[in-house]
């Protein structure tokens, strides 16, 4: 197949074939073609085979002098409402401004004149770094929502502070995070052909807060956290893989159903909470499991979050994904304060005062972890990580409150904080037989002649 283009004023014919494209520039003009010649594709060796350009060049000439590239991509991004399938978009975003492992692995591997194991080298301090940094912002978010979980039942239980209250001015003060995408001159609404997306994870995530906040009103603090954090765990793996095809490893599989079997064990009723042989009232059976309800459906709108996220991550930044919840949790939560009937309650105190302003502060610092380590990990593992908070609510409780944990509730914390930590150290510490099979790999990449 034959074609002719007018290149800064000389004829070009263009050979195409299924694998191999190239030009050779006529002298004839017009040019008109030759009976009897038949189409010989220049092989490596050949002459003029290193002058002809290659089919990306080609192919991206074509793309930026038609009207096929604006067609297509106005038409892209509604087929999927977690992401595109077009694998070649994200590697493009992922190569121009992908986040801090991209441009660090692209750093080191930049300079021919490094050996293969210097590179190899170089890149994996990168990468190492990377997810250190990662790890430590999932561990510091675990470690703001165990704080969150005591200072809210503090709240309640000694200033009578509504939960939805306590989340509808952790809503407004986060407006301020509209400064982020102001700053950096983006639309705070997301970017065009985007902003429904981002509307709807926005939704999501501040449903998810207004469902777990409503159930402290029902249950506990720490069985509606618990059970919260379980279910945004199952979910997101079941989410990930359903909407993103997102797979986990066997050892991250492993090591994530143990975390939620510790949790499983937290959950277990003391003797107290068991009904036996007592008569059970139906009006305090019924708040019961209209709070733990509650606690399972803002694990699901939690995990549609996470996972929403995920699909964002190249397009949307973490300071927009922020006023993006505050201000949809500024408009939900006075609506689930009217639909449950909450009383209206405010701080008399410094005292008070003070418990409110440091609980925003660890409800911002827990989200900026959460969504920044989601532009590297998979939703579930964000999620098991930060089950971590059920331990460290239990040791801020001892150290706060007067109250004695069970024997199924220390396994079960012992359990979730060897899972994490048995996660963290396969992330961060890769074996040696990984690391060997990975420079075998990348030494027949460099001695293949297909490049």
């Amino acid at each position: 197949m034959e074609s002719a283009h007018l290149l800064s004023g000389s004829k070009k014919r263009v050979k195409i074939h299924p694998h191999t494209v190239t030009a050779k520039y006529a002298t004839q003009t017009p040019y008109s073609p030759q009976p009897g010649i038949h189409t010989h594709f220049p092989q490596p060796g050949d002459e003029g085979y290193d002058d002809a350009p290659s089919f990306e060049d080609f192919g991206s000439f074509l793309e930026e002098t038609s009207d096929r590239k604006r067609l297509t991509e106005s038409k892209r991004w509604p087929l999927m409402m977690f992401g595109s399938k077009d694998k070649d978009t994200s590697h493009k975003l992922q190569a121009t401004g992908g986040g801090e492992g991209s441009e660090l692995g692209a750093k080191a591997v930049k300079g021919s004149g490094k050996g293969v194991g210097e590179q190899l080298a170089s890149f994996g301090e990168a990468s190492v770094s990377a997810s250190r940094l990662t790890w430590v912002g999932l561990l510091g978010a675990a470690l703001a929502h165990g704080c969150l979980i005591v200072l809210t039942r503090l709240a309640t239980e000694r200033f009578s502070l509504g939960p939805l209250f306590l989340l509808l001015v952790r809503s407004v003060v986060q407006l301020l995070s509209v400064a982020a995408p102001l700053h950096r001159a983006e639309n705070p609404f997301g970017p065009e052909g985007y902003r429904l997306r981002l509307l709807g994870y926005g939704v999501a995530y501040s449903l998810s807060l207004c469902c777990a906040y409503s159930s402290l009103t029902f249950v506990s603090s720490e069985n509606g956290s618990t059970t919260w954090r379980l279910a945004t765990t199952a979910l997101s793996a079941t989410l990930a893989f359903l909407l993103l095809e997102e797979k986990l490893g066997l050892a991250d599989g492993i090591t994530l159903a143990a975390g939620v079997c510790g949790l499983g064990l937290v959950l277990l009723p003391t003797a107290d909470e068991s009904y036996e042989d007592a008569q059970v009232d139906p009006v305090t059976f019924w708040r019961g499991a209209f709070g733990w309800s509650l606690s399972a459906l803002a694990g699901l709108w939690m995990a549609l979050a996470l996972v929403g996220y995920r699909s964002l991550k190249d397009r949307v930044g973490v300071g927009t994904a922020l006023f993006t919840v505050s201000w949809t949790g500024c408009l939900l939560t006075p609506a689930t304060l009217i639909l449950l009937q909450e009383g209206w309650s405010w701080p008399m105190s410094l005292a008070a005062w003070g418990l409110v302003l440091g609980l925003v502060a660890c409800s911002i610092a827990a989200f900026l972890g959460m969504m920044h380590a989601l532009t590297r990990l998979h939703p579930a593992l964000v999620s098991a990580s930060q089950s971590l908070e059920v331990p460290v609510a239990m040791l801020l409780h001892l150290a706060v409150l007067p109250l004695v944990p069970t024997a199924p509730e220390v396994v079960g914390n012992v359990m979730i904080a060897l899972s994490v930590g048995w996660l963290v150290a396969m992330k961060l510490l890769p074996s040696r037989g990984v690391g060997r099979r990975q420079r075998e790999e990348y030494e027949e990449i460099l001695d293949s002649p297909i490049k």
